[in-house]
């Protein structure tokens, strides 16, 4: 379990052993999803999310001078790019976020991965190509990775994006 948080910890505790996953929302909450104004934002928040690699992590991070975890990193770009405040937790994010299929997955969609034993423990910023943006607690910094990979592939939970249906 350790070395699982060590690896892609987002700004959450680590699930204590015996407690249910978190239950995930496939209904829109009753505000609605939380979407951009517009498909020109995506490539604005992979823009963001790139100017941004390398910043350092900090568990409950939530701006580049302080440190970004996961949750953070997202929420900050979302709010600079959109002005459109996310929650500051991979699991709220996800929540009121739109599901759509990893086959359908554009650049700006979100990507979630289970890395601490509960749905929706560690996201992303989908970039293209297989890759994403993200502030893994591994290695210290924002860093792009492969959905690929042995290790997200094994864990990655869905997708999702901000982009207005339609």
């Amino acid at each position: 379990m350790a070395l699982v948080a060590a690896l892609a910890g987002c700004g959450q505790a680590p699930m204590r052993s015996g407690s249910p996953p978190a239950p995930v929302r496939v209904t829109p909450p009753s505000g609605g999803w939380i979407a951009l104004p517009s498909q020109d934002h995506a490539q604005e928040v992979v823009l963001y999310a790139l100017g941004l690699l390398d910043t350092g992590y900090r568990f409950g991070g939530k701006n580049p001078e302080a440190g970004l975890d996961c949750s953070g990193m997202v929420s900050f770009i979302v709010e600079q790019v959109s002005g459109r405040k996310l929650p500051y937790n991979a699991a709220g994010i996800a929540e009121r976020t739109r599901p759509i299929a990893s086959q359908a997955l554009r650049p700006g969609d979100l990507v979630f991965f289970n890395t601490l034993g509960r749905a929706y423990s560690h996201m992303g910023i989908y970039m293209g190509e297989g890759k994403f943006i993200h502030a893994p607690s591994s290695r210290g910094k924002v860093r792009v990775d492969r959905l690929d990979s042995r290790y997200f592939s094994e864990r990655f939970e869905g997708a999702r994006t901000l982009m207005p249906e339609g």
